[in-house]
């Protein structure tokens, strides 16, 4: 792998603008030429973890370019490697360099690993999917039983004639076994990391209905730090609980950027939303006040909101969840 370094000084003249290949010992040769004296930017892709490691071993400050925000890049005529890194070092200079969060080193395993399990959990139900959709199209009596469960799967391929089908589901079997291990392991050491980070903050999550193990290690390790957010507006925007609007001479429209945010956050807090609604009765009644008014799949988003501000409450200042607070307050009109 290769990277292009452009150093630029306070006035705007470059002083080096080349190729190199990617090591810590290549970029600390660079360092050493010009000085300690500099900042590092980079764009948010997939190889900046070892460069922010690098700057924070060498105590040197790091600027963690925004992907999505970083429109003088993407959009240009003309796009390479120079040019993108001219342009890095220009608005880095200019004070217009879009910054993205680091995530800090001591917690970015743990919570990679946590969404690794995310993709093992959708192959596995991909797997289970597949065994109930072949039930069908063979016309079989239907599985009422949960599949996730390692007995009810047993003997399950004996339903079809054909052995082709039956070493199918058999295929699906084995993989499904494997799979569920996996990610019982993963739970048990992102979990045994929780409790060592911040075991306090892992049981107030806890205290929330609707919010059960994994989506509290989803919440805590997708947030990191709650304090890094100054006001409850900014997390639930980083959490993409709120749509954007955009206006321009008086009229106002919905805006796109529908992708800014993290993802995960978002799908943590609609999971909890459902899961509140089938344990308790308030939610219940919640949910269906707010349907009759603004219908289904916005009450429902609604909820998350909430949901995402309790959270931000509940971790900034270290209380535990209130029933008769949550429920009994009266519910904000929807940021749309």
């Amino acid at each position: 792998m290769q990277m292009y370094i452009c150093v630029i000084d306070s006035s705007g003249e470059i002083h080096h603008h080349r190729n190199h290949p990617t090591t810590p010992d290549e970029l600390s040769l660079i360092i050493h030429r010009f000085g300690t004296d500099i900042v590092i930017g980079v764009e948010c892709m997939f190889s900046w973890y070892w460069v922010a490691d690098f700057c924070e071993e060498h105590r040197i400050p790091f600027a963690l370019g925004h992907a999505l925000y970083m429109k003088a890049i993407h959009s240009g005529k003309t796009k390479n490697d120079r040019i993108d890194a001219m342009k890095i070092a220009s608005m880095l200079r200019g004070g217009m360099f879009p910054l993205a969060h680091a995530y800090p080193k001591a917690k970015r395993a743990t919570r990679d690993l946590l969404r690794r399990r995310q993709f093992f959990v959708h192959h596995r139900a991909a797997l289970l999917s597949h065994i109930t959709n072949t039930n069908t199209q063979y016309n079989n009596i239907p599985i009422k039983a949960n599949l996730l469960r390692a007995s009810n799967r047993e003997g399950i391929e004996d339903r079809f004639d054909s052995e082709a089908v039956r070493q199918s589901i058999t295929a699906d079997k084995y993989l499904l076994d494997h799979y569920h291990r996996v990610i019982l392991d993963i739970e048990s050491t992102v979990m045994r990391h929780a409790k060592a980070d911040d075991a306090h903050a892992l049981s107030l999550l806890r205290s929330i209905p609707g919010i059960g193990p994994v989506l509290a290690l989803t919440i805590l390790y997708e947030i990191g730090d709650i304090e890094r957010f100054p006001k409850v507006g900014n997390f639930i925007s980083y959490a993409r609980l709120v749509k954007c609007s955009h206006e321009s001479a008086g009229k106002r429209s919905k805006g796109g950027h529908n992708k800014i945010g993290n993802a995960h956050l978002k799908w943590a807090f609609s999971e909890a939303a459902v899961l509140l609604i089938r344990e308790r009765d308030e939610a219940k009644r919640l949910h269906q006040s707010l349907s009759a008014k603004y219908g289904r799949a916005k009450s429902l988003s609604i909820i998350a909101q909430k949901l995402g501000r309790l959270v931000f409450h509940i971790l900034k200042h270290r209380q535990t969840f209130d029933a008769e607070r949550f429920f009994g307050t009266r519910i904000a009109e929807p940021v749309i």
